[in-house]
């Protein structure tokens, strides 16, 4: 059975879905204040608005060639202005599109095994 788009993630579902290992999420999760899993008994809980923001961090880091100090940097100018330049609506609309996709594929994917 699939779950709801605004259901809770675990880590482990993150990672596949990011293509990133869970190692790598918990360390993102050190180095960005912006992500704030709801923990339970010890295991991590992602909201759709944090896998979307684990996805522009993945894509500013490994596919805009960002350092974690230039994500950091980059975020924290985001957060302090209340307006966002319509060029990165549009870049976040894409990465959106993307992850949408990307979500679209795997329920593809594991429809065709159950």
């Amino acid at each position: 059975m699939l779950k709801a788009e605004n259901a809770y993630r675990t880590i482990t579902e993150v990672a596949e879905l990011l293509q990133v290992p869970a190692t790598v999420l918990r360390f993102w999760e050190t180095q960005f204040h912006q992500i704030k899993p709801m923990k339970r008994m010890g295991r991590r809980y992602y909201q759709a608005q944090d896998v979307v923001l684990l996805a522009r961090i993945r894509d500013y880091l490994y596919k805009e060639g960002y350092t974690i100090k230039g994500v950091q940097k980059r975020l924290k100018n985001t957060d302090k202005s209340s307006e966002v330049s319509v060029f990165e609506k549009e870049k976040n609309n894409a990465a959106t599109d993307t992850l949408i996709r990307e979500i679209s594929d795997i329920k593809t994917s594991l429809e065709d095994y159950i």
